[in-house]
């Protein structure tokens, strides 16, 4: 649990909170590019595609109703960490997670590339 301290017009306020996660380690077989996954507890993509599945609410909780396909749209380096952005097909909610060591590189590398080239051809057009 972490405190947090907050100044609000003089008063000093305390907010509680803490990061709802469920460890989950479930093997699956990914929607997007037919890959048997062998799930860690910390697993929430595909590690060849990167295509991820909306199932959660909070990290490991499988209560979301949604249950699309999420696409990698984006990704950026965060402190020491690169972070993979997910975009669901068909509720468009965004989700950031962290890239995994066994993550597929090369598909990492064309992941950045493609975003690379969208946002130079949007940039050339004004958009």
């Amino acid at each position: 649990m972490a405190v947090v301290f907050w100044d609000l017009g003089g008063i000093m306020e305390n907010i509680y909170f803490m990061k709802k996660f469920t460890k989950k380690k479930e093997n699956f077989v990914c929607e997007h590019c037919g890959r048997a996954v062998e799930g860690t507890g910390y697993t929430n993509h595909c590690p060849k595609c990167l295509w991820s599945k909306h199932v959660d609410v909070n990290p490991g909780d499988r209560l979301e109703k949604c249950d699309d396909l999420m696409k990698p749209v984006d990704l950026y380096k965060e402190g020491q960490n690169w972070i993979l952005v997910h975009r669901c097909e068909k509720c468009g909610i965004i989700k950031r997670n962290r890239i995994s060591t066994g993550d597929d590189f090369d598909e990492v590398i064309r992941l950045s590339q493609e975003i690379a080239d969208r946002k130079t051809k949007n940039n050339c057009h004004g958009g």
